[in-house]
């Protein structure tokens, strides 16, 4: 039995031109090596399996290659490269920071820099995972990664560059390296496949590609192992089933049932996930992902946006159609307050089957909106029309008529065109005129309905006998004191400003009020109505008017609430402050 070698060691670019998804970081460092431009230190990071000591490794051997082609590739035949292709070269070292971390692993390294080369141009020195060296050891290395001999070159690579002190960034040329897209994994994964005589369809392989996260080392990981699992044969089917992924087909259906407001075809169809053992949080934050995709659709500039297979691609255009806008903004939103919620809840299944009553009301709430819409439009339209009528009605010639309630000699004498006729206005007429004039006077119903309307807020019904009674000063001092003993126990600050300090009577119906501070009419204007209501209501006299003003005297600025006093105090004594506040003390 031969030895079998993974995809990932196999298939491993040993070229510029074959490094996938990275053309721009290569192009660079191809024209540096061609133009003689090389520096001597470099830091490639970025997310795992992405090509970072791939890279390191081609620049090395391609800097110590003796016959360079012309568009800087090795030669892959001369001493230093074969030397590098059988893993005897003593031009490369590669260091592990990760269990190499100490300054005595540092001072290693530096007296090995000072040996020169003995085949080739360059000794290249690879430290994977640097971000794992200690203080010490940064410290330590930074004169060498300064001030390296001539035939010195570093290559830092890293996933978190973050934890890279600044001094070491800025003695190197940085290279981001980017997440593999999804089409150039699944590329790479077509062409291996027909390589490796295995027989792949699209639609597995993207689902290979998307469960890679961008890494191509894993993506080959997974290649190797669903080809083990399917004996050389990969389907979506497949694939789904290996990788325990949740099939496309339940998000398109779950989203039916949804717009369908069918709460409970959601509810099985849930149930039926779960039993297949999937967990809710990756259903909902899938159902969210599916929803997002759904929303891509929709629009043709945003189409490239979808990941998926040309197979399930279909599938999402003809949905998106089907979906309106609102639902897909709403529905996004609640998935993803489940999701966020989801780790917490002490009911994690009722937790999503809550999300999913949510999300069967949102057509239903929007048919709602429309209707209601659709009975206000047609209501101002009848209005409109009514309207319409009435002025058509007003025009015609039998509204000229005399009315019933005109008398016989406004009907004999019209009021000429050229003159404006006379209008009776109400607001001329005072109450007691309309309550004890004898004589009769002729109004019009509607003006009638109108004057009762404006005068709502000067007479209270069933009360206009009595709308300006006069009062004396002690009856107004007498209801002033009840009031107050009826909010003693409800506002006793309040009870306490209305106490101390009497009304006092200007003239007939207009009361004004004196108190001390700023303080207390804030806390009076919380009650004014209140209070105006039970006196109008006991002196009898609804056209009473309460005014006050904030006594400007020292004297009379007397401290009857406990703010007043603590802020009298606190001026005196500012540690009174502190100790209210280490002690967490109220005024009562």
């Amino acid at each position: 039995m031969d030895n079998f070698i993974v995809s990932a060691r196999k298939y491993r670019p040993d070229t510029f031109r074959s490094v996938v998804g990275q053309q721009s970081i290569t192009a660079t460092l191809a024209n540096a090596i061609k133009n003689g431009k090389l520096s001597h230190a470099y830091l490639f990071c970025g997310p795992r399996g992405i090509g970072k000591t791939t890279c390191a490794r081609i620049f090395a051997k391609t800097i110590n290659c003796m016959q360079l082609s012309e568009n800087a590739e090795a030669c892959n035949e001369c001493e230093s490269c074969r030397s590098f292709d059988s893993s005897r070269s003593f031009n490369i070292h590669e260091l592990d920071a990760a269990s190499n971390n100490s300054v005595e692993d540092i001072r290693i390294l530096t007296e090995q820099v000072r040996v020169p080369p003995q085949v080739g141009k360059y000794s290249v020195y690879i430290i994977d995972e640097v971000h794992m060296l200690s203080g010490h050891a940064f410290n330590a290395f930074l004169k060498t990664l300064e001030e390296p001999p001539a035939h010195a070159v570093f290559i830092l690579a890293t996933t978190e560059k973050q934890k890279i002190i600044p001094t070491v960034l800025s003695r190197c040329q940085i290279f981001d390296f980017s997440r593999i897209k999804v089409d150039d994994i699944v590329a790479q994964l077509q062409d291996i496949a027909k390589m490796e005589n295995v027989s792949a369809e699209a639609d597995g392989l993207n689902i290979i590609a998307n469960k890679a996260d961008g890494s191509m080392r894993d993506a080959l990981s997974i290649f190797d192992q669903i080809v083990s699992f399917s004996e050389g044969t990969i389907t979506y089917r497949n694939v789904i089933e290996n990788l325990n992924v949740l099939d496309y087909e339940y998000y398109f259906d779950m989203t039916s049932a949804l717009l369908e407001g069918n709460m409970v075809k959601s509810f099985l169809l849930f149930n039926e996930i779960l039993e297949k053992g999937f967990d809710g949080h990756n259903f909902i934050s899938g159902l969210s992902s599916h929803f997002r995709d759904l929303l891509v659709c929709k629009d043709p500039g945003t189409l490239d946006l979808l990941e998926v297979g040309a197979g399930i691609r279909d599938n999402y255009k003809k949905q998106s159609q089907e979906c309106p806008e609102e639902f897909l903004f709403r529905g996004i939103e609640i998935t993803n307050q489940c999701s966020m919620g989801f780790r917490s809840a002490r009911n994690q299944r009722l937790h999503v089957e809550l999300a999913l009553i949510q999300l069967s009301n949102i057509t239903s709430e929007e048919k709602k909106k429309d209707e209601t819409a659709n009975l206000s439009s047609d209501k101002k339209t009848q209005n409109n029309n009514s309207s319409t009528r009435q002025d058509k009605g007003n025009s015609d010639p039998q509204a000229n008529q005399t009315p019933q309630n005109v008398s016989p000699s406004q009907a004999a004498h019209p009021p000429r065109k050229h003159e404006a006729p006379v209008k009776t206005e109400l607001s001329t007429i005072s109450i007691k005129e309309v309550m004890h004039n004898s004589k009769s006077i002729t109004v019009n119903q509607d003006e009638t309905d109108n004057a009762q309307e404006t005068s709502e807020d000067a007479v209270q019904p069933g009360c206009a006998a009595e709308a300006s009674n006069d009062f004396s000063h002690e009856e107004l001092v007498s209801a002033w004191k009840k009031f107050a003993s009826g909010i003693k126990e409800e506002y006793p600050r309040l009870y306490n400003t209305l106490n101390a300090n009497n009304p006092f009577l200007k003239k007939t119906g207009y009361i004004e009020f004196e108190i001390s501070n700023p303080l207390q009419a804030e806390i009076l204007n919380n009650i004014k109505g209140r209070l105006l209501d039970f006196l109008k209501k006991e002196l009898g006299n609804y056209q009473i008017n309460l005014t006050y003003s904030i006594s400007e005297s020292e004297e009379e600025n007397k401290l009857y609430l406990p703010e007043d006093k603590y802020k009298h105090m606190a001026g005196k004594n500012p540690n009174l402050e502190k100790l209210k506040q280490q002690l967490n003390l109220d005024f009562e």
